[in-house]
């Protein structure tokens, strides 16, 4: 009688902890030398995850010692919220915390900022990354019975290079320029051909905008065509999250939408910008990002740093 009574508490209270919801945070662009008030309501939101999209340091460095780097990773490890080291963490880079503005594969010290990166995020020593170029990777989660593909993308490393100059980028048409690099893409098309129910692709540049004149997949049509073909075939439950802009928004073409979520800490100049795939508005001020995942749907609100919504959009799980 009493080993049923103490099995009846242990379901009780198993029921009681098991959450009805995984909630994620989401944001870029946090730059060591500016203060970081946005962890306020980023930590009230009580987040089972949070996901750096990159230029979580501003260390661009020209020369070999990458001093800069190292001292923005030291002054950044002594600003980041204690309640962080009770949530589990994911991280991508972009150019500033790669170490070259705009940077791609010509960054001649990219090795050796990619060592720095891995040791910062405490990236395992037999984690893949530690043994192949670039910090891409993948996880798989399984949330309220249903099997999430989480794909983390690398920017920088193999990036070809940009044509025009910074606002008024060209496209780069040439039949070998590319984002992503041929090894990253035999990853990711073996990563897109396991099962998995929904899709989340995490990218430090915006992928579906087309309008702007600044860094985005969009100026290297070749790689964005075939992303988008690939991803033609998950649309409908597939998420794309994106930094680097210093505004966030809300995106969406043919079924597959986009939340660009930038910048924590530096907010970007109050000029009109709009996009044919854009939902809404940009906001230029400091912001976050959560995406909440539910039995029935998944959420995502984009948020200022006193954590209202800017934005808001859902899926049906």
């Amino acid at each position: 009688m009493k080993d049923k009574f103490y099995l009846v508490l242990f379901v009780f209270f198993s029921n009681f902890l098991i959450s009805d919801e995984i909630k994620i945070g989401i944001g870029s662009c946090l730059d060591q030398d500016f203060p970081q008030p946005i962890w306020q309501p980023i930590e009230e939101e009580n987040l089972d995850y949070f996901i750096f999209l990159g230029d979580n340091v501003y260390g661009d460095s020209i020369f070999e010692n990458l001093y800069k780097m190292k001292r923005a990773y030291s002054k950044q490890e002594k600003l980041l919220p204690d309640f962080l080291d009770q949530t589990d963490i994911f991280a991508i880079w972009d150019d500033h915390d790669y170490g070259k503005n705009d940077g791609g594969s010509d960054y001649k010290y990219k090795k050796l900022a990619e060592n720095l990166f891995l040791d910062f995020w405490n990236v395992p020593i037999n984690d893949v990354r530690r043994s192949r170029e670039g910090i891409y990777f993948s996880e798989n989660k399984v949330f309220f019975n249903r099997k999430y593909k989480l794909i983390f993308l690398d920017t920088r490393y193999f990036r070809s290079q940009l044509k025009g100059k910074k606002g008024s980028y060209q496209k780069n048409n040439d039949e070998s320029s590319t984002i992503l690099g041929k090894e990253q893409w035999t990853w990711l098309e073996k990563e897109l051909n396991s099962n998995f129910d929904y899709l989340f692709i995490f990218s430090s540049i915006q992928i579906i905008p087309e309008d702007h004149g600044f860094e985005k997949w969009s100026n290297f049509p070749n790689d964005r065509t075939k992303l988008l073909k690939i991803l033609e075939k998950y649309k409908d439950r597939t998420i794309l999250f994106s930094g680097d802009r210093h505004r966030s928004g809300i995106y969406k073409r043919n079924g597959i939408i986009e939340i660009t979520s930038s910048s924590m800490n530096k907010p970007g100049s109050a000029f009109f910008e709009t996009d044919k795939y854009l939902i809404g508005e940009t906001y230029p001020q400091e912001n976050y990002s959560v995406l909440k995942i539910l039995n029935n749907d998944i959420n995502i609100d984009i948020k200022d740093k006193n954590g209202e919504i800017l934005n808001s959009i859902s899926l049906k799980n």
